[in-house]
């Protein structure tokens, strides 16, 4: 644990709850005008957005009125991608866990912590997970025939299925039987992960001994992604970076997720999947291509030659905007302000503000968690397919716990219909061309 604390009781717990217009429509089902119109009749109060921007209504007193006028938030259509959930919220440029602000969890509790709070709702301070003898036996035996050119995720996809295969319970989709898979699997990730060069974890300490003397999580890890020992300041950094990338939302990995859990799949094939969609360059993977950025700008001295060549071949500058946040990613904010601290990296965090600020004179755009990552990873000497590690280790707790909400819906509920854009029947039969094969 870090520094001692209760989810739920900071001042964010106790502050009114304001909503946008479009929120505000949503709960009462109607339209954004019809709001307004409540408002001219006295039936809701408004206060002026920050900034001038719209207004922002009482969750509360919307509520009540939903009530008196018998009015509910309409519920999606069949087909529709929209679920609810009760892990994550993200609005007004920040995003929370069960309701709790996630970057004040990041920085109170360990990985391990608020992973178990999640699932269970229940705080155990100091809990750590430990991987079976014979699932990290399994594990790694499948990781280490791979290539020796293989990527962590081709490894952790490896790992999770090879843990499958030692767990023969795998099947029972009973709550504590997927809880006691999860603080299974997670260590077991981590393990089958191998060495990077032959600096210990800490001075005089072993990979072995570390997980045996109850290690956390972020301790496991660190020696999976660099070779220099172990510093309490970037272990810090790399736990909270572990606890901000749990979950967000229904992020394209775990949608994929869900619809393995959906399906009914085990817990493992329910990460199997997430793994597969994370590896793409617009999700996980992206915080390489901003590491790649980043030491490129060190070398070169500016960001201004790396954005000019960025735009100059149409790329995206990468680590920069993101879809649901207006400002600056909250992810990136905490762990820029926890790095800033750190001596070391001063170098890799000057050279993301140079970035920001020169791709800002052709877009307002503002750093996301990706550049974050790349500030830890090139600091650290890390590869640039770290952060992608850390996104894919952190991020199976958060596919647990849509998994643990969707075992508890409607089977196969996710089908939703194509639209059909070939050739309308009947069609003949389609003839042979070409040589038949030798």
């Amino acid at each position: 644990m870090k520094d001692q604390a209760t989810p739920g009781n900071g001042p964010e717990a106790t502050a009114p709850r304001r909503l946008s217009t479009r929120e505000t429509a949503e709960r009462l089902g109607v339209k954004p005008e019809t709001v307004y119109a409540y408002v001219s009749r006295g039936q809701l109060s408004s206060r002026r957005a920050p900034g001038g921007r719209g207004s922002t209504f009482d969750a509360a007193e919307v509520d009540a009125l939903a009530h008196s006028t018998g009015r509910r938030t309409p519920s999606p259509a069949a087909g529709d991608l929209v679920f609810r959930t009760g892990i994550t919220l993200i609005e007004d440029d920040h995003y929370y866990f069960r309701g709790v602000d996630a970057t004040e969890l990041a920085r109170q509790y360990a990985y391990e912590e608020v992973a178990e709070w999640l699932w269970t709702g229940e705080l155990r301070p100091g809990v750590r997970f430990t991987a079976p003898a014979e699932a990290l036996s399994a594990a790694r035996r499948a990781v280490d025939a791979l290539p020796a050119h293989s990527g962590s995720t081709d490894r952790l996809r490896v790992a999770v299925a090879a843990a499958a295969t030692a767990d023969p319970l795998r099947f029972d989709l009973s709550r504590e039987a997927v809880l006691a898979g999860a603080r299974n699997l997670v260590p077991t990730l981590v393990g089958a992960l191998p060495m990077v060069g032959t600096a210990p974890p800490a001075a005089g300490e072993t990979e072995g001994r570390a997980a045996a003397n109850g290690a956390g999580l972020a301790r496991q890890l660190w020696p999976k992604l660099t070779a220099w020992p172990a510093d309490e300041p970037f272990l810090a950094a790399l736990d909270t970076a572990l606890v901000l990338l749990i979950d967000h939302d229904l992020a394209a990995s775990t949608l994929a997720a869900r619809v393995a859990a959906s399906a009914r799949a085990h817990p493992y094939a329910v990460v199997s999947a997430g793994l597969g969609v994370l590896e793409g360059p617009l999700h996980g993977a992206a915080s390489g291509l901003a590491h790649r950025m980043l030491t490129e700008v060190l070398e070169r001295g500016s960001a201004v030659p790396v954005v000019a060549d960025h735009l100059r071949t149409g790329r995206r500058v990468p680590g920069l905007g993101h879809r649901l946040y207006t400002a600056e990613d909250p992810r990136a904010r905490a762990l820029f302000t926890l790095l800033a601290e750190v001596p070391q990296a001063a170098g890799a965090l000057a050279a993301a503000r140079d970035v920001v600020a020169t791709t800002a004179r052709h877009a307002p755009l503002h750093a996301n968690v990706d550049l974050a990552l790349a500030v830890l990873s090139v600091s650290c000497g890390m590869s640039a397919e770290a952060g992608e590690t850390v996104f894919a280790v952190s991020r199976t707790a958060g596919w647990i716990a849509h998994a643990l909400e969707e075992y508890g819906e409607r089977p196969l509920r996710m089908r939703p219909s194509g639209q059909y854009g070939g050739p309308r029947p009947p069609q003949p039969l389609p003839t042979a061309t070409g040589e038949p094969p030798q």
